[in-house]
């Protein structure tokens, strides 16, 4: 059997989630997206892993996102071209339509974020980048669309005039002006990435599991409502939160002067 197209591990809940496919720099082909949906659902399952990290194999890519090589042969096989989301795709859904997906996702990215890679690296809670990464959505050039939600998400977390100049145009992004924009929270170094990325995952599992989960359901969800209608709306994780054990322990341990011990309950 040929090496799978993920690599997936967890250590210190936090799992390890690597596009494995370096020689056509991590391009996304069918069976990637499969085996990608079997691992956002152990994920979400397993209360043991409480932040992931997304990145992609090798020295030159994160992603450049839809394989087009496997696109053109679907296209001769008379295969329906694709919309907007994974429905009826393989692995549906992505984590680019997976709204409910509960444990924060960080993105790792060195070199190129194009396409579906960039569409993923929207998707991410945080993204952590090297000096060298690029960003960009080239589909216009092809005669596509960014139909995984990057023509959605961009105007969302952009300037609209930015978004839609990078969108019209596929003109590609460097680290330092996604940056500037807020698109990424660190810049670093290729030699500092691991260790920054590591920061921020030390902080995400020291923090309570319950409380993270309920931050970013409320925080996703809220985003397109009116405040007030935010303030009535009735968020599962957050409804399971405050009933926990653990809303009581974060408070005693911080009396008591001691490390809280978390148990999701």
């Amino acid at each position: 059997m040929s090496e799978p197209r993920v690599r997936y591990e967890k250590k210190e809940h936090v799992a390890h989630v690597t596009m494995n496919r370096p020689h056509v720099l991590n391009a996304m082909d069918r069976r990637m997206h499969e085996e990608l949906a079997e691992i956002w659902d152990d994920v979400e399952a397993d209360d043991d892993v409480r932040t992931v990290v997304l990145t992609g194999a090798g020295t030159r890519a994160f992603s450049v996102g839809q394989d087009l090589k496997e696109r053109a042969l679907l296209d001769e096989a008379g295969t329906q071209a694709s919309t907007f989301g994974s429905r009826g795709q393989a692995g549906h859904p992505r984590l680019t339509d997976r709204f409910t997906l509960s444990k924060p996702v960080v993105a790792r990215v060195h070199g190129y974020a194009l396409g579906g890679g960039f569409e993923l690296v929207l998707a991410c809670d945080l993204v952590i980048a090297s000096e060298e990464a690029v960003f960009g959505l080239p589909e216009v050039r092809l005669g596509l669309i960014p139909g995984a939600g990057g023509v959605f998400r961009l105007p969302r977390q952009l300037p609209q005039k930015v978004a839609m100049g990078h969108l019209l145009t596929g003109r590609r992004m460097d680290a330092a002006t996604a940056f500037r924009y807020g698109l990424v929270n660190e810049v670093v170094p290729l030699d500092e990435l691991d260790r920054c990325v590591a920061g921020w995952t030390d902080d995400l599992v020291r923090a309570a599991p319950l409380s993270v989960r309920a931050i970013k359901e409320a925080a996703m969800r809220s985003l397109d409502i009116p405040l007030e209608e935010a303030f009535t709306t009735s968020y599962p994780w957050e409804e399971r939160r405050r009933r926990s054990g653990d809303a009581i322990e974060g408070v005693r341990a911080f009396v008591e002067k001691r490390d809280p011990v978390w148990t999701s309950r």
